[in-house]
């Protein structure tokens, strides 16, 4: 399955790097010791026992693992590395000059004799590094949830407006009627136009509509106009 693979994969080459590692540390740790162990002994008084140049041997080769580990942990918590940093140095200088001092004179021998300590050093600080963490997209803080705020409208009662008093309408002035009046009846296709403008100028003055007014709405003479208002009870209802 594509998983499996994906997951194999990565499994075998750690693997791999481990054993890697394993094999030579050793050997480099082996020869650093050795070469450390020598030059101890060498520059030692005579019946000086082989435990003590074993003894400068892990000092100067364990000593910078353990400062690595310490410098590691220091800025995990974000603490001074001084010390620590200043006895890596001290070690790892160590070392170097018990390389150099039991090689052959020369570039070429200088080289070869600080092999196994530089491999050995450069190998703890490979594994001792911190892997690199892939970039996850951050996710932004979410914004404090403001609290709720419920408004409750007051129930304001009111009374009731009464309706305006409809002012009864006054008697339409007499009219002067011709000598010889003519008993004309109201058109009865204008009485709902001569109702609505009589309620609607009512209304708006608060006056009864007079004839000679509702004529010139309706356009018709006066006299037409005051039967249309007689027709309908003397004013707008």
């Amino acid at each position: 399955m594509p998983s499996t693979d994906r997951t194999t994969g990565p499994r075998i080459e750690g693997l791999v790097l481990v054993l890697i590692l394993i094999a030579v540390a050793g050997f480099a740790g082996a020869a650093s010791f050795t070469h450390v162990k020598d030059w101890t002994l060498a520059n030692s008084p005579t019946g000086t026992g082989a435990w003590f140049g074993w003894a400068n041997a892990v000092i100067s080769e364990l000593v910078p693992i353990a400062c690595l580990l310490t410098i590691r942990r220091r800025r995990r918590t974000a603490a001074p590395i001084g010390y620590p940093l200043f006895l890596l140095i001290a070690a790892a200088s160590l070392s170097l000059a018990a390389q150099l001092a039991v090689a052959k004179p020369g570039i070429s021998g200088w080289l070869l004799s600080a092999v196994p300590a530089l491999a050995f050093m450069a190998l703890v600080k490979l594994v001792l590094a911190p892997a690199p963490t892939p970039n996850q997209p951050t996710t932004p803080a979410a914004a404090p949830a403001e609290p709720i705020r419920v408004q409750v409208a007051e129930q304001v009662t009111t009374e009731p407006v009464p309706p305006a008093a409809i002012t009864p309408a006054a008697e339409p002035e007499p009219v002067s009627a011709p000598a010889e009046p003519v008993d004309v009846p109201a058109p009865s296709h204008l009485l709902p136009m001569a109702r609505f403008a009589a309620v609607q100028h009512e209304q708006a003055t608060g006056q009864p509509i007079t004839p000679v007014e509702l004529a010139d709405r309706l356009d018709v003479t006066p006299p037409v106009a005051g039967q249309l208002l007689a027709a309908l009870g003397g004013g707008a209802r």
